[in-house]
């Protein structure tokens, strides 16, 4: 049984694992291109950085951010800086933000906040979104952790996570059944029987499931019963 305060000792360890990677990034590495098209490593390190501030201020009650221009601006002034204030920005706000999900109880835990463009979620939904944030995005970063990297326990929420985020989405008319080769069955898109030829039915196992579902893969190591349908942009 998972708990908001379980999440955040799980996001320590993974935000660990990313500072661990990018003490190691000179500055032509952070320069390059990440896995992400039109970002450098450097604009994924700054979107980490100023997600964490982001997250503290849904915590205080305050706008996630300033705006859409100003939250593309702080990344785009923050890419471009040197390692050493990379590390420590990432490092800062990190410790920032845990301290924010300490002083948390059960009773507040609960409570609803607003995130980006009115979505709603529980607070205690936060340290599990900080969480994904840290792992794909180290993922993206491109510097030799990958999918096959992710722990076994984050890959399989976020696949029900992914799951239940398209399940019902205007952007995915198709009803998909996603099988999964430890047995479970998972429904997404459309709902079951609104399909007149039936759902696509989409194998594989975890790892790979969750690389299509965010977007990280075209697919590679799914089965499919025709085509993959295409899915939303996160």
């Amino acid at each position: 049984m998972t708990s908001p305060a379980h999440d955040a000792e799980l996001l320590k360890s993974a935000t660990e694992r990313l500072l661990d990677a990018a003490a190691k990034l000179d500055p032509a590495t952070l320069s390059g291109p990440s896995q992400l098209p039109g970002w450098t490593r450097g604009h994924v390190l700054a979107h980490l950085a100023r997600n964490a501030d982001a997250l503290v201020n849904v915590l205080a009650g305050r706008p996630m951010y300033a705006g859409a221009e100003a939250r593309d601006g702080d990344i785009e002034r923050d890419a471009d800086r040197s390692p050493e204030a990379h590390l420590d920005d990432l490092r800062t706000t990190a410790e920032r933000l845990d301290a924010a999900f300490a002083e948390e109880t059960d009773a507040s835990w609960q409570r609803t906040v607003e995130l980006r463009n009115g979505v709603t979620d529980l607070a205690a939904s936060l340290p599990f979104r900080r969480w994904i944030e840290i792992e794909l995005h180290h993922v993206d970063l491109g510097v030799g952790y990958g999918l096959q990297d992710l722990p076994g326990s984050f890959v399989d929420r976020e696949l029900e996570n992914m799951a239940k985020r398209f399940s019902g989405h205007p952007g995915v008319p198709e009803a998909i059944e996603l099988r999964v080769e430890d047995g479970r069955v998972l429904h997404t898109g459309a709902a079951p029987g609104s399909t007149p030829d039936g759902p696509v039915i989409i194998s594989g196992n975890p790892t790979a499931l969750v690389g299509w579902l965010t977007g990280r893969t075209t697919g590679s190591g799914l089965s499919a019963r025709g085509s993959l349908p295409a899915l939303p942009a996160l």
